[in-house]
């Protein structure tokens, strides 16, 4: 309080270190848990695709869905099997025909969107289409109304396009659309038919549910056996892959938030000894009249504690903003789902963070308390009366 502009600098020094700290615990594990959380929003711990690819990662498709989905659902740990197909399609839109993303669903298994208003399609909906956000809003659309769906025109094949009018049920949030992506989807049938596919029975993926968490990396293997032609994945798999991916976000983290707690040290140790030196007539006279060491020690730690405490509750509120506003940058990156996010909070991660910070506080008294309790008492009393 004797030096109110100098404490003022150190509590916001502590802040800008506190909040650096708290985003690259957020950024170190955050979009791994927000991935992990996109494959397990609803229940479906495998993954089925065609050899060499990801779900949706080329334009490969399975043939015979029927027949594989009935190999998948022999299992006996498999408890639901979600066909997907996934493809483009065209409406028209005025003059011109607006590009879709199309998936085709069965609505009884299905783990990639969520209804948000109308309702969900029917097993059998030959006729219902859900439509995302950007979609509805693009048209004008509400439940209940009509859209025509267009396939690709084949000029090579002279084949003109299929079109279907279709009765929208329902707006959707389709889990791995990216911001702002115009998506349609109806029953797998109806899109094989625009596709060209329906001869085939093909599909681009299925989504796999099984009893418990438990049986999935056994349930895995048995699939990929029983499916040697076609790529099996669990969700421990795809983070696992993720995982690797993340190194250099992880490394980066650590190596940053390491150098905010330094910077902390390095900052309160520097204040807390010229506070020392300018009071070691103080703390002589202090020692003189029979105040123990400890005390001496115990008080200046103590000022580096409540330090560290004051600047860091500001830099939680401090990162907490940064976060948002970084995280708004990184996910505008093109083909991110809209549901990552790069910062994700995680209670175990912030309870370690809170206790180094802590921890940091009280280690930057170390050194100043050190000298305040080795201060000659009778020379600094003689050279404070001189």
């Amino acid at each position: 309080m004797r030096h109110r502009v100098r404490t003022v600098l150190a509590v916001a020094g502590v802040a800008v270190t506190t909040a650096m700290l708290l985003d690259m615990v957020l950024l170190a594990g955050g979009i791994e848990r927000s991935f992990t959380r996109l494959l397990e929003g609803r229940g479906f711990q495998i993954r089925v695709s065609p050899k060499g690819t990801l779900p949706f990662d080329t334009e490969a498709t399975i043939p015979d869905a029927a027949g594989v989905r009935r190999r998948i659902a022999a299992d006996s740990a498999v408890v639901a099997v979600g066909p997907v197909l996934a493809t483009s399609l065209y409406a028209r839109h005025g003059d011109s025909l607006v590009t879709l993303f199309g998936y085709g669903i069965d609505p009884t298994a299905q783990a990639i969107y969520e209804v948000e208003r109308g309702r969900d399609l029917g097993p059998d909906d030959s006729t219902g289409v859900l439509l995302s956000v950007p979609v509805a809003e693009r048209f004008g659309l509400v439940p209940g109304d009509t859209l025509i769906l267009q396939s690709r025109l084949d000029p090579e094949a002279v084949r003109a396009a299929v079109s279907r009018r279709l009765v929208v049920r329902g707006i959707v949030r389709w889990l791995y659309d990216y911001k702002g992506q115009p998506s349609v989807g109806t029953i797998v049938t109806v899109l094989q038919d625009l596709a060209g596919l329906r001869a085939g029975d093909r599909v681009s993926a299925f989504a796999v549910k099984v009893r418990t968490d438990a049986e999935a990396a056994a349930a895995t293997e048995r699939l990929r056996s029983a499916l040697p032609r076609l790529e099996v994945n669990s969700i421990a798999d795809f983070v696992r892959r993720f995982r690797e991916r993340l190194v250099y976000f992880r490394q980066v983290s650590y190596i940053i938030g390491s150098i905010s707690l330094i910077v902390t040290v390095l900052l309160l140790s520097t204040l807390l000894s010229i506070t020392v030196n300018e009071r070691r007539g103080e703390i002589a006279t202090l020692r003189a009249i029979g105040v123990a060491r400890g005390t001496i020690v115990g008080g200046v730690m103590l000022e580096g504690a409540l330090l560290t405490l004051v600047g860091g509750a500001l830099g939680a509120a401090l990162g907490a903003v940064t976060a948002t506003y970084l995280d708004r940058i990184l996910t505008a990156f093109p083909g991110l789902p809209a549901s990552i996010s790069f910062f994700v909070p995680d209670p175990q991660s912030l309870t370690l963070a809170g206790a180094l910070l802590v921890a940091t506080g009280v280690l930057a008294g170390a050194y100043p308390a050190l000298l305040a309790a080795r201060a000659p008492i009778a020379a600094t009393l003689r050279a404070e009366a001189t």
